[in-house]
């Protein structure tokens, strides 16, 4: 799932290069962490949320299907 989540990503973003996903798996739980480059924050988001919250839907039918929940947390360094 993380390589997905990393595609979907990479697909938005201007700098592909600059993101970094990373997965902390606790239990039934999975939490994944996107860094992303410079400016690139607002196309991940997108207006109002919309982008951020259409890939979190997908996590979270892809977790209805597989047993487990999906936290998608967009971290600014």
């Amino acid at each position: 799932m993380k390589d997905a989540v990393e595609k979907l990503i990479r697909s938005l973003v201007g700098d592909p290069d600059a993101v970094l996903v990373e997965e902390y798996p606790d239990g039934r739980n999975v939490r994944f962490e996107v860094r992303v480059g410079q400016g690139d924050m607002g196309r991940v988001i997108g207006r109002e949320g919309r982008t951020v919250k259409a890939i979190r839907n997908i996590l979270f039918a892809a977790g209805q299907k597989n047993g487990c929940r999906y936290f998608l947390d967009l971290v600014e360094d």
